[in-house]
């Protein structure tokens, strides 16, 4: 039986565009641009501010959401649950809305393998995908191929709506995804939910941004389902770390410049602004730093990084929505790097890229001396 938990508080962030231009910080030009690729393929007007209408992603409680998911609110006796309303009313009355039609899905997926497959049970499967960091074309064939054969869909905030469209229309489509402050649906909702609809003969679809098993929590689903004894299959998807610095022409590892590079996530399990206790041993000139959800702890972390004796004037890159049409940037030296997101007003999801390697991207505002030095070095 799926289960209500106690509701969340709301958030919600200004999402703006922002002029490609150039400014100056301290001793290096600064850059926040749009990139070329972009420019080039998509009409829009960076000029102006845009609602979240206008992101990617799935945010909220956005009209896409509903449109998307409107099998779920056949016998709800009144509209979406209104943004404007208290959280705590908009995720009851939202899950209330939807448990409906959830147990008929139930019922009729029961129904149906039982007639194909006579008394017999057979217990379904699930299969968590990972989906990239946005741009639909780096998708692997298998995860297309498993998309398009579902039957449910449980798909995270960070599904870019591109990928969403290459859904079967027989399938069903559930969001269950968390922003800063408010959870569609906790962790726990989320294994019943996977649990319920396996034990019913579903192929079950669990779809995350990036990899699932890289800041995911795609462990703890396939951790909770294999000791119920449900069968769990992972279709890797390209990290946002690789996805993004492949956009941005930065290689995470370089001969003579980076030997190994280390993903942190910049959220502890307990929340909090300092999680970043990992920096004394991160502060290696030698390495890559790739930081997941650390738009909050980037000010401390920076701080902690140059503390323990990474130079202050390590290049670095902050890549909002990186491989969308939406994507933004900022280039800085890292002890100006939280100053400029502030200004530019990024975020989330922004992914931080901290290394000598920044400087071998043609972007790099100084990529025409220092990088030509870095390579003639290697």
């Amino acid at each position: 039986m799926m289960k209500l938990s106690p509701p969340r508080s709301l958030s919600s962030p200004s999402i703006q565009l922002v002029n490609p231009t150039t400014v100056c910080g301290g001793s290096r030009r600064i850059r926040l641009l749009a990139p070329p690729c972009c420019s080039s393929h998509h009409h829009h007007n960076p000029s102006v501010s845009v609602s979240t209408a206008s992101s990617p992603f799935t945010e909220k409680h956005s009209e896409e959401r509903y449109r998307r998911d409107a099998w779920l609110y056949c016998d709800s006796p009144s509209p979406p649950p209104n943004p404007t309303a208290h959280s705590s009313s908009i995720r009851e009355d939202d899950i209330a809305s939807q448990l409906p039609e959830l147990q008929k899905l139930l019922a009729m997926l029961k129904s149906k393998r039982s007639e194909r497959e006579g008394q017999k049970q057979a217990v379904g499967n699930v299969f968590l995908v990972g989906t990239g960091p946005g741009d639909p074309e780096l998708l692997t064939l298998k995860a297309v191929r498993v998309i398009q054969s579902a039957d449910l869909l449980l798909y995270d905030r960070l599904v870019s709506n591109q990928i969403l469209q290459l859904v079967s229309p027989g399938s069903r489509l559930l969001y269950v995804g968390k922003t800063a402050g408010y959870h569609s649906r906790t962790q726990e909702e989320i294994h019943e939910l996977l649990l319920s609809f396996a034990e019913v003969g579903a192929n079950v679809v669990r779809l995350k941004g990036g990899d699932p098993l890289v800041f995911g929590r795609g462990g703890e689903e396939m951790d909770f389902l294999q000791q119920q004894g449900i069968q769990v299959k992972v279709i890797p998807g390209i990290t946002a770390a690789s996805g993004i610095a492949a956009e941005l022409g930065i290689p995470l590892t370089h001969r003579g410049v980076s030997n190994s590079v280390r993903f942190l996530t910049g959220h502890s399990r307990k929340g909090g602004t300092d999680p970043l206790f990992v920096a004394e041993n991160a502060a290696d000139p030698d390495s890559t730093l790739v930081v997941y959800m650390g738009l909050s702890t980037l000010p401390s972390l920076a701080q902690k990084l140059m503390h323990h004796g990474l130079p202050p004037d390590t290049p670095a890159v902050a890549v909002e929505r990186g491989t969308t049409p939406q994507q933004r940037m900022v280039f800085a030296e890292l002890k100006g790097l939280a100053h400029e997101i502030k200004s530019a007003e990024l975020i989330s999801p922004t992914l931080i890229i901290i290394g000598n390697v920044v400087s071998l991207s043609p972007l790099w505002p100084q990529c025409s001396t220092e990088a030509c030095n870095l390579a003639e070095a290697c």
